[in-house]
């Protein structure tokens, strides 16, 4: 009552001349093509086959430091180990009728954004006598939706369901899986075919006693279609548009399945409304997370509409805006924001570093990818940096890791890579190896980032199949 009144008596003394909407689909500047370039070499380290007769389309990849092995996936159904020099073994094929899995391929939608999205190995993956012995997660779209969904949109066509399925190796050193079946932890009903499950992963830099240890973080995308349509990414009891945390080897959840760790930020606050497996909210497709080693911050790579890009840091119970907001400017329409008053809702997260699509040193459809915060020393160029980039035209960026500010612009500058007597783009590199391999020129990228041991450093895109190594 008392608000009410101090502001209609506000209004009584000044009325507020509302501000003309700025509605722009450029509000940034552009990232300088030579200003603060790094320039690093790229070896290729391995070859990813062919999927019936189709170059292999990989989303992660991620060390296993206790089987002394990299792994790989492939949004085709398969999961490839790597070692360590470069060697590539079948792991995993989902799709064999013993495992019962329909994987709903890529093929089924032109937009190519459907089959395994991501994998994460448990951080007792190889150690004897734990509770996470031999567990591998996979987060992964199915054609097969006779199993009721655990969560469902309120909207949309239904396109699929995303499942997280739980695989138990009997050996985790063993050439191939060799364990059973997998065990489904949670379904989701999906109202369209884009904008799915994101990276999973485990926070590897938590410990045995540790209250984040053994859980399992799930990007999980506003359920497609454009702008956030069904108006959920900002609904704290939807899945759709977050980061969700919870403990796969737990029980408390509403299915039995898996546990809502008590310290997310809604599973204590009394309020049935809100799902406890919310982490972070806000997001329209978070493609790429990792923690930062040196402060423990989660930094995030959000995929924005048609305008703007965005990493952030992201932490607990944070909300990044979306559909809001897009990146520190508020949504106006699926071509537009307004920035007329940029990071002006202070509950909000806002960007630590932004570009535009319009930006000329990319091509249309571009997506932010990502992310790897750098603080080893084995490519020194690029120790204390932040490296994301844009999926599609493969520009490599960074932004120096200390001292980044939510609702900052951090300085965005390339990574170009050593190309016979001079320096090319990622994407360069690729048209290059497809031409060689007799294949159509690649004309975009899909770049993907990834892990390795020691400092080690890998793109990978879903046109050459190659795997390919920063080294200084």
């Amino acid at each position: 009552m008392t608000v009410a009144v101090l502001a209609s008596a506000a209004t009584a003394f000044s009325v507020a001349t509302p501000t003309a909407a700025q509605l722009t689909n450029d509000p940034l500047p552009p990232v300088p093509a030579s200003e603060g370039v790094l320039v690093v070499g790229l070896r290729e380290f391995a070859q990813l086959p062919l999927v019936d007769g189709r170059p292999a389309r990989p989303m992660l990849i991620a060390d296993e430091p206790g089987t002394r092995r990299m792994f790989s996936s492939d949004m085709w159904g398969l999961v490839y180990a790597i070692s360590y020099e470069g060697r590539v073994n079948p792991y995993l094929d989902v799709r064999e009728a013993r495992w019962g899995v329909s994987v709903a391929m890529p093929e089924i939608a032109p937009i190519m954004e459907l089959g395994i999205q991501s994998f994460a190995f448990h951080p007792q993956f190889a150690a004897v006598g734990t509770p996470g012995y031999g567990k591998l997660y996979t987060w992964l779209d199915t054609s097969d939706k006779t199993p009721p969904p655990d969560f469902v949109p309120g909207g949309g066509e239904d396109t699929h369901d995303l499942v997280l399925l739980e695989w138990t190796a009997r050996d985790p050193a063993s050439a191939s899986y060799d364990g059973g079946p997998p065990r489904e932890l949670l379904r989701i009903e999906q109202p369209f075919e884009n904008h799915n499950g994101g990276r999973i992963g485990f926070n590897p830099l938590s410990r045995p006693g540790d209250s984040d240890f053994g859980m399992l973080y799930l990007g999980m995308g506003d359920g497609g279609a454009a702008g956030d349509e069904l108006d959920i990414a900002q609904n704290l009891g939807s899945v759709f548009g977050k980061i969700l945390r919870i403990h796969p080897l737990g029980s408390n959840s509403a299915n039995g399945k898996y546990g809502v760790p008590f310290d997310n930020p809604y599973a204590q606050d009394g309020i049935d409304r809100t799902l406890g497996e919310i982490w972070v909210s806000g997001l329209r497709n978070p493609q790429g997370f990792d923690w930062d080693a040196r402060t423990g911050n989660l930094l995030v790579a959000d995929i924005g509409q048609s305008v703007v890009e965005e990493l952030s840091i992201a932490p607990k119970g944070a909300d990044l805006g979306w559909n809001t907001w897009e990146g520190s400017y508020r949504y106006a329409s699926q071509t537009r924001v307004d920035a007329t008053d940029p990071r002006s809702e202070p509950w909000i997260t806002y960007p630590v570093a932004e570009f535009d699509q319009q930006d000329p040193l990319l091509q249309p459809l571009s997506a932010a990818a990502g992310v790897v915060a750098y603080r080893d020393d084995r490519i020194p160029q690029l120790t204390d940096r932040v490296l994301w980039g844009d999926k599609t035209s493969g520009e490599v960026f960074y932004v120096l890791a200390d001292g980044l500010r939510s609702g900052g612009q951090a300085p965005v500058r390339r990574v170009l890579f050593r190309s016979g007597g001079g320096t090319s783009t990622y994407l360069e590199l690729i048209r290059a190896k497809t031409v060689e391999q007799r294949r159509e020129p690649a004309t975009r990228a899909d770049l993907v980032f990834g892990r390795g041991p020691d400092g080690r450093v890998f793109l990978l895109n879903k046109w050459d199949g190659v795997v390919r190594e920063i080294v200084p």
